[in-house]
């Protein structure tokens, strides 16, 4: 007996899926459809706050990022990983650098990177610094995770 036409798509995306997971490349043709697996996007996350960069990484990778978790501004920057990221979701107020000060350091030697700040603090000098030092958006913890989604798609979307 032939599978209903909704099961069979739901089948066929279900293999579309899992293939893509396995091979990290162009699939072929699937029916008329080029099937092409794109590389995950990184966004790097920097807050001194531990369970801020948990959660942070556990709905970034939930919505297809590769998360990258960094607790202060110079660990960041020794890192090296500054280049492989696509965006940056940066605390204003950290221990060590402030973010607004990682930016501005990163306007020289990375100057195309999207960023994102948050803070917990709603001031409007602060934000009037953030958008002044470069960012794509400026979000207030705590936020709903769908404006965090939403700012990171249209930040390496662009």
């Amino acid at each position: 007996m032939p599978f209903p036409k909704g099961q069979i798509l739901f089948r066929l995306a279900s293999v579309i899926v899992h293939a893509k997971e396995a091979f990290p490349y162009q699939l072929g043709r699937v029916g008329g459809l080029s099937i092409m697996h794109t590389q995950k996007k990184v966004v790097a996350v920097v807050d001194d706050d531990q369970s801020m960069l948990n959660a942070a990484e556990s709905l970034l990778d939930a919505h297809g990022f590769t998360t990258m978790k960094f607790p202060s501004a110079e660990e960041f920057l020794g890192s090296g990983e500054a280049t492989r990221a696509d965006c940056l979701l940066l605390d204003i107020h950290l221990d060590g650098a402030s973010g607004i000060e990682l930016r501005r350091q990163l306007k020289v030697s990375n100057p195309g990177l999207p960023v994102i700040f948050m803070t917990a603090l709603d001031d409007d000098a602060v934000r009037r610094r953030a958008l002044e030092a470069g960012c794509v958006t400026f979000l207030h913890k705590p936020f709903p995770a769908h404006e965090l989604i939403e700012a990171i798609k249209r930040a390496v979307l662009h």
